[in-house]
């Protein structure tokens, strides 16, 4: 097999494991939510006020249980696809939960969320048909060099840094009321969790199809036990502002702000857009606009009751939309 054959089998293989990573980690926000929910009507402490009866929940488990499976599906993505290609792919997930919640949460799916989910699949195919097929970065051996890079540590290093500031100063005040609070903590740390998961699903990729046992190199085994770390706390204050805030309001902020970190962590990381050409980069741009426009539209408008008669003439319905949604804002 040649290198340009290798190179779309291996694309194809982490395409197909990103996809099936949205499907279980869409399942995944629904489940927990619906456990949640229930530890709520319960009257017992909530998660953001530091409860953690939702542990006694076994439906939370299965939640949890879903999310790990799609989180593995997603490590293995990133050892066969670039992660500016995965990450995205993560929108697939919010078009999960919008239709599972229309069916679990009671939550009813209005003609605007059609059309954010129809969006949702053409701005995945435009990003797909456009983003980067191959890596600069092939072995574990090679990644070991670039984390040690100045600027991957001062990134690095500035996302611990404001995590820090932002957990100590700003969540005690705003933590119950600015929604982005958290999902900041979420993303921050979500962005090194990609680059730390990559790096794991690399080295056993490349332990596998190698001579070289990546097992016995301490990298390994350091990016192993930040990639952990990074997921508890990424878990621990998603939950947070699950319990306190709606998904409409959680899901779309946090997608872009983690899309567009993980973005700028992998490009310094990876490189892989220093060899694409303008057309891919400006089609992987576009795509991006369509599915932030998609996931927003899936989730800020979904509790709006409109259908596709709404849209005929009917003054009377058309003040009560204007109204609704004046009272929204």
């Amino acid at each position: 097999m040649n290198e340009g054959n290798f190179d779309n089998v291996s694309f194809a293989i982490g395409l197909s494991l990103a996809i099936s990573s949205s499907v279980f980690i869409g399942s995944s926000f629904i489940i927990k939510k619906v456990a949640l929910k229930k530890v709520n009507s319960l009257g017992i402490t909530r998660a953001a006020a530091g409860g953690y009866a939702y542990l006694k929940q076994w439906i939370w488990w299965l939640g949890l249980l879903t999310m790990g499976v799609g989180e593995a599906a997603n490590l293995m993505a990133y050892a066969f696809a670039p992660a500016a290609l995965v990450t995205p792919l993560g929108a697939l997930s919010v078009l999960v939960a919008a239709i599972l919640s229309s069916r679990l949460l009671q939550e009813r799916l209005n003609f605007i969320g059609k059309i954010g989910c129809f969006l949702c699949v053409i701005g995945s195919i435009v990003f797909v048909i456009h983003s980067p097929k191959s890596e600069e970065i092939q072995i574990f051996s090679e990644l070991c060099e670039k984390l040690v890079d100045i600027i991957f540590l001062s990134y690095a290093v500035t996302i611990f840094v404001m995590t820090y500031i932002v957990k100590t100063v700003f969540v005690p005040r705003f933590g119950n009321t600015n929604v982005t609070v958290y999902l900041f903590i979420c993303s921050g740390t979500g962005s090194l969790t990609v680059v730390f998961c990559k790096g794991v699903a690399l080295a056993i990729k490349d332990t596998l199809s190698s001579d070289v046992n990546n097992f016995t190199n301490f990298m390994f085994w350091l990016l192993l036990l930040m990639s952990i770390l990074c997921i508890i706390v990424q878990m621990n204050y998603l939950n947070k502002a699950l319990d306190i805030f709606n998904t409409s309001v959680v899901t779309p902020i946090y997608y872009v702000m983690f899309t567009i970190l993980v973005i700028i962590a992998s490009g310094i990381l990876f490189r892989e857009w220093e060899h694409m050409i303008f057309e891919d980069i400006l089609g992987c741009i576009c795509g991006f606009l369509i599915l932030i426009i998609a996931v927003f539209t899936l989730n800020v408008f979904k509790d709006f009751k409109i259908a596709l008669k709404d849209l005929k003439h009917n003054p009377e319905q058309q003040l009560k939309t204007i109204h609704d949604f004046e009272s929204f804002t």
